[in-house]
């Protein structure tokens, strides 16, 4: 049996660390957290931190140029 692919499984996660969302976004950790903070994406949870996926897609699709 193939092992799932990481990319798959945080692409159906609702929200995601810092670390899983530089990897769909493909890059740093400073600007995926400036994306995030953009989309108004962040989620605190005590002292965690994560991102809402939703949100972070709706903001690329919003400013995407055709």
């Amino acid at each position: 049996m193939r092992a799932t692919q990481k990319s798959e499984m945080v692409m159906n996660q609702v929200a995601v660390t810092t670390e899983n969302l530089q990897n769909i976004l493909d890059c740093g950790r400073p600007t995926a957290v400036e994306i995030g903070k953009l989309a108004k994406a962040r989620v605190e949870i005590g002292r965690r931190v994560l991102w809402n996926v939703s949100k972070v897609q709706k903001y690329l699709d919003s400013i995407a140029t055709e």
